[in-house]
C-alpha cells in the first residue's frame, strides 16, 4: 500500500520512521541508520514527511525536498501533545505523523544552507564573546589575589596587559607571570577573530537592503539587523507584529482561567539570542532618554510610571514589532513627529 504521510523522528545515528497510508493506517515502522535515510526515502513514492524542527532538522529537510516529498518541521512543543503513553523513538515518530496532518499545527520554514551559515557566524561570536569575558574575568581574580586590581571596562583590563608584559614589574612572581601571559595571549588571539567575524557580519548587512532598513530603527544595530534577517526567514508567516513580539517572547506569558486574565513575566518563547539583543538595544535606547528625555517623550512617560525593566522589555516589544513590519512590508523606519530633534 502507498504511504501518503510518514513521520521522522531524528537523531544522530538512529533514525525512527512511522509512515501510513491514505486511511491513515500504519504501513511501515522502522529503524534505520544514518547511512540508510536517502536510500529508503529514495525508493518511495513523494509523500508528506514530518519532522521536529531540532537540530540537524534542516539539512534533512533540504535533503529529503530534492527527493520531491514535501517536507514540514514542527516546533517540538506542538508534537508533543500527540505522544501517547511513555515517550521513545516509536511513540515520537507517531505523535510527529499525527501532528504533521492536522491543521492547527504551525510549521517552522525550512532555511537554506546560507541562511544558517550566517546564523552560525552570530552564534560562533557569541560563544567566543562570553569565552572572552571568562579570560577577563581569570586574569582579574588571579591578580587580584596577588594584590592587583583595576578599574572596570576596558581601560582597567589594558592596564592589567601591561602589567603583565611589564618584566620590570616585581608584584608578580615568575610562575604569576608565565600563567598569566598565557591567558593574555589567548584573550588576544580571541579578540583578533571576534574582529574577523565582526567584519563579515558587516560585509553581509551592507549588501542585504532588508538589513540596513532594520538598522535605521533606533536600538538596532548591525548585529542586531543581521540576526532578524537570518533567523526570521519568511516574515508572513507572522499575521502581525504583535504575533512576532509573541514569538520572540516578549510579550507575557498568560494562566487565565474562568474569565479571569492573570499575566506573569514574559513568556521567553522563540529564539533567546534574538531577544537579548533586543532588549540590549532597548536598554541603550533607555540611558539615552535619561540624558536626553525631549528626544524620547513616550520612553519618558514611561519611565515615570513604571521600573526601569518593565519599560525595556515593553521597549523591545515595540521595536521588534517595528522590525517585522519593515521587513515583511518594506520601507524605512520613520521618526514619530513627537520624537523628532
Amino acid at each position: 500500500m502507498q504511504i501518503t504521510t510518514i513521520g521522522l523522528d531524528i537523531a544522530k545515528n538512529v533514525f525512527q520512521v512511522h509512515g501510513v497510508d491514505g486511511a491513515e493506517k500504519v504501513v511501515v515502522r522502522k529503524r534505520l541508520r544514518r547511512s540508510q535515510v536517502i536510500s529508503f526515502f529514495q525508493e518511495l513514492s513523494p509523500c508528506l514527511v514530518g519532522l521536529e524542527a531540532c537540530a540537524t532538522a534542516h539539512h534533512w529537510a533540504r535533503e529529503l525536498a530534492k527527493l520531491g516529498h514535501e517536507v514540514r518541521l514542527m516546533p517540538a512543543k506542538d508534537v508533543k501533545a500527540y505522544v501517547k503513553r511513555n515517550k521513545n523513538d516509536a511513540a515520537d515518530a507517531a505523535a510527529i505523523c499525527e501532528a504533521v496532518s492536522r491543521p492547527t499545527v504551525r510549521f517552522v520554514p525550512v532555511k537554506s544552507a546560507e541562511q544558517q551559515a550566517q546564523l552560525m557566524q552570530h552564534r560562533a561570536r557569541d560563544l567566543l564573546m562570553r569565552q572572552r569575558t571568562q579570560l577577563i574575568n581569570a586574569i582579574r581574580a588571579h591578580m587580584a589575589e596577588l594584590g592587583i586590581t583595576a578599574p572596570q571596562g576596558r581601560e582597567g583590563i589594558k592596564q592589567l596587559l601591561a602589567i603583565i608584559g611589564d618584566n620590570g614589574d616585581t608584584r608578580l612572581p615568575i610562575d604569576a607571570r608565565a600563567s598569566l601571559m598565557v591567558l593574555a595571549a589567548q584573550l588576544q588571539a580571541m579578540q583578533t577573530t571576534i574582529g574577523s567575524l565582526e567584519r563579515r557580519i558587516v560585509a553581509r548587512h551592507r549588501s542585504n537592503q532588508d538589513s540596513k532598513r532594520l538598522q535605521t530603527i533606533p536600538g538596532v544595530g548591525v548585529i542586531g539587523a543581521t540576526a532578524i534577517v537570518a533567523t526570521v526567514t519568511d516574515p508572513t508567516a507572522f499575521r502581525s507584529g504583535r504575533d512576532f513580539a509573541a514569538w520572540v517572547g516578549l510579550v507575557p506569558r498568560q494562566d487565565s482561567t474562568g474569565g479571569k486574565p492573570r499575566l506573569g513575566p514574559i513568556s521567553k518563547q522563540g529564539d533567546r539570542y534574538l531577544r537579548r539583543i533586543l532588549v540590549g538595544g532597548a536598554v541603550s535606547i533607555l540611558r539615552r532618554a535619561k540624558l536626553n528625555p525631549q528626544r524620547y517623550p513616550w520612553v519618558t512617560r514611561l519611565l515615570a510610571r513604571r521600573p526601569f525593566k518593565v519599560v525595556a522589555i515593553a521597549l523591545a516589544n515595540k521595536m521588534a514589532r517595528v522590525a517585522w513590519a519593515l521587513v515583511a512590508k518594506g520601507g524605512t523606519y520613520r521618526i514619530p513627529r513627537l520624537e523628532a530633534v
